[in-house]
């Protein structure tokens, strides 16, 4: 059995080949674009079958060169939301992945690619049905006309194909390999290196209506969303759009709370972190106002639906988890 993974050397990507090497897994295929050369870290300790540039990839694909595939894990994309060159973005984003789907529906390949929870914007209920899809910014419109095209191509369910489509509206997902991602790194992974630089941890202050540090983002370890595609690599009668959170909103202050306690050993309440000045609010960026989802939670009836009955950490045990991580591997 031959997979292909693309965005490899990412954080989704990387965790996903990690995944499938613990099944046993290593004929894969990693795609990616390696001009950030460190990226490689996140695919040392990996096994994979060949790595193939993605400039070069996707036409061979279309032409059969690698031979049969039997599944697409498609998480290559430009993630950044501060990104404003629109032509670059719909073509990374929304023409590669369009390109790759004729071709996965022309061979027979399942595939099983990456949307976001982006595609929501300043929606106030997140449901996978249009109208809640109010994207804030041009990476997630590139997101939501793929999911868009599917629809149209394969029917509101997806059920229309030739092979397994499945699409994964990811919210906020955290935890190891995330480390070349820079701004668009999770805040549980700036904040690790704010304490370690500074001794405190910075949110942003009220803003939207939210007190500060009050926001609420549906926060999802990496390994919940590793099991969760591995779940649908494993059930290829299900195809569709599906939400990837935990369904449960959490403050950032609940993130912060929990990078500061996780070095520490005896835990402190939030009010108690504040006061010591572990945790700090600044203002909220210029750059953002407008921009910025302020809440989001995955409604899971669809992926509960679908069978997938799995549990997902809160960020109490997640990001614990990601800090003893981080503090081992450095």
């Amino acid at each position: 059995m031959k997979i292909v993974v693309t965005g490899a050397a990412g954080f989704i990507g990387s965790n996903i080949i990690k995944g499938l090497n613990a099944r046993g897994i290593s004929n894969i295929i990693a795609v990616d674009d390696l001009r950030d050369g460190d990226k490689f870290r996140n695919l040392a300790d990996l096994q994979i079958a060949d790595y193939v540039d993605h400039q070069v990839f996707y036409e061979r694909f279309a032409q059969r060169h690698f031979g049969p595939v039997e599944a697409v894990f498609h998480e290559g994309a430009c993630s950044d939301t501060m990104e404003t060159n629109g032509q670059y973005m719909m073509d990374n984003n929304y023409g590669v992945s369009c390109q790759l789907w004729e071709a996965c529906q022309a061979h027979g390949t399942r595939l099983l690619y990456a949307s976001s929870a982006a595609t929501y914007g300043g929606a106030s209920s997140f449901v996978e049905s249009p109208e809640f899809e109010k994207p804030l910014n041009v990476y997630g419109y590139s997101k939501l006309l793929f999911d868009q095209r599917m629809r149209r191509e394969m029917g509101m369910d997806f059920k229309q194909n030739k092979a397994q489509v499945v699409g994964f509206r990811y919210f906020n997902v955290y935890g190891p390999r995330e480390q070349h991602k820079g701004r668009m790194a999770s805040v549980a992974f700036h904040q690790h290196h704010q304490w370690l630089q500074d001794g405190f941890v910075k949110l942003f202050g009220d803003y939207g209506g939210y007190a500060a540090g009050e926001q609420e983002r549906d926060f999802v370890f990496i390994d919940d969303v590793v099991a969760v595609n591995l779940w649908f690599f494993d059930h290829p009668d299900q195809n569709g759009l599906f939400n990837l959170g935990t369904g449960r909103a959490q403050p950032f202050n609940d993130v912060a709370l929990a990078v500061v306690n996780a070095s520490r050993s005896q835990a402190l309440s939030l009010s108690e972190a504040v006061q010591q000045q572990l945790i700090r609010y600044i203002s909220f960026p210029d750059a953002l106002r407008g921009k910025y989802q302020c809440f989001t939670q995955a409604d899971l009836s669809a992926l509960r639906a679908s069978g997938c009955d799995h549990v997902f950490a809160d960020v109490q045990s997640g990001v614990s988890q990601y800090m003893q991580s981080l503090t081992q591997h450095p």
